[in-house]
């Protein structure tokens, strides 16, 4: 198998020296070649995906193993992988080979596969990402809205999947897209409609084809709800402080248009993402129903917003701006008292630096860290949050021929060999 992932000269010439007067005991000996080759997949299985791209130069006999069926089934059985971020620049083209960020060796770097069905000059069209699910990415046609492909970062393959009905693109609008994915198969998850009538669409890759459009029913958290109507589809337009028209209606990059995230609990499917509006809503995908949350804040208010999953967690990245200064904080959602509580905030010597920049985030989720980009016409950075202890950490820049390269957000994905599409 041809190495995923590029490395520089100096990073591949790095040798550890042993002290001088070390001495290997030659009784403790044991050679990896005289593994037989199913110990020996096994053992390489657990190798995080970087170091094993480079122990596949050692050589032909771990270079084979890539390619081996047992190998794959037993890198399957690995319970999770730490996580990549599929990074996402403006312009949202992937002709070159794409740049992702590595959280278990903290550094930059980039795959060797150019991704040869998404290249606009062989489609005339471009494709940008719009959902991820373990080792898995899938991206959209744009414009228009009508085909995706579903692909592994980590070896390059792609895959078409059939067309929806264009009567249903046409006569419904598109709300949010979603992604679940197990080893031996995945799921595309699409929301449509109003937020008075909302229907799911799901493609199924063990069946290779569409089911049949569910309708869901509409849920009141309380019977105060059931006389509100969603302002969804209502644009409102306000002064903000700064004296800048504003509208409640959300704007968003092509690539988080559709923004969604599903999580498993209690044996239950739930997917969430965010309205035209700024509200969240959460669609049961087992009971076939759904409800919008209460608002973070109040409607005439401006600020980013962005949804991710933690740990089977959904949680609310909110910067808003207060008292002249700006905050950036992280919300969950509590089911038993019906109100959103503080988990981890942004320390406020680091926050202040956004204030007056109209900043704009986007956030990936994976266990208990969400990185956090942050863009503006000033501003382009990325943060790491590590929630169990409320620690921020800024990302180096990704630099190229001395130029730090800016990215708008980010896909978080598995590095996973064995993921097929």
């Amino acid at each position: 198998m041809e190495a995923a992932v590029h490395y520089g000269a100096s990073e591949r010439n790095k040798k550890r020296k042993l002290p001088a007067d070390y001495q290997i005991n030659e009784s403790l000996r044991f050679p990896l070649d005289e593994l037989n080759q199913d110990v020996l997949e096994q053992v390489l299985s657990w190798l995080p995906a970087s170091n094993f791209f480079r122990y596949t130069s050692v050589c032909k006999r771990w270079k084979s193993v890539g390619n081996s069926a047992t190998f794959k089934l037993a890198c399957s059985q690995i319970p999770s992988r730490e996580p990549w971020y599929f990074m996402v620049d403006s312009q949202a083209q992937f002709k070159n080979q794409p740049i992702v960020f590595d959280t278990a060796e903290n550094n930059w770097k980039k795959l060797n596969f150019p991704l040869p069905l998404l290249q606009e000059e062989q489609r005339g069209r471009s494709f940008v990402p719009v959902a991820a699910s373990g080792g898995l990415l899938c991206f959209l046609s744009s414009p228009p809205a009508d085909e995706f492909i579903i692909c592994n970062p980590l070896t390059g393959a792609c895959k078409e999947i059939v067309s929806l009905n264009p009567e249903l693109k046409k006569s419904k609008i598109l709300r949010g897209i979603g992604m679940i994915s197990s080893p031996e198969s995945y799921s595309l998850v699409l929301v449509f409609g109003d937020l008075s009538e909302l229907s799911i669409k799901v493609y199924n890759s063990s069946i290779q084809q569409w089911e049949e459009e569910t309708m869901l029913k509409r849920k009141h958290a309380s019977p105060a709800d059931e006389t509100e109507e969603s302002e969804d589809d209502h644009a409102v337009y306000f002064l903000s402080k700064c004296g800048n028209v504003v509208s409640t209606n959300l704007q968003r990059s092509p690539c988080k248009q559709y923004s969604s995230v599903i999580t498993q609990k209690n044996g239950e499917k739930l997917m969430y993402f965010l309205s035209s509006s700024g509200t969240i809503v959460a669609c049961n995908l087992t009971n076939k129903c759904f409800c919008e949350y209460p608002r973070l804040l109040p409607v005439y208010h401006e600020y980013s917003i962005d949804l991710v999953e933690c740990g089977g967690d959904v949680y609310v990245v909110l910067l808003m701006e207060f008292l002249e200064s700006a905050s950036l904080r992280v919300w969950r959602f509590d089911e038993k008292d019906q109100s959103w509580h503080q988990i981890a905030a942004m320390p406020p010597a680091m926050s202040h630096g956004f204030y007056g920049k109209r900043v704009d985030i986007n956030c990936a989720g994976a266990g208990q860290q969400i990185l956090v980009c942050l863009n503006s016409a000033e501003v382009c950075s990325y943060f790491l949050c590590h929630l169990m202890v409320n620690e921020w950490i800024e990302v180096p820049k990704y630099h190229i021929n001395g130029d730090a390269k800016d990215f708008i957000c980010a896909f978080t994905f598995e590095p996973r060999i064995e993921a097929s599409v």
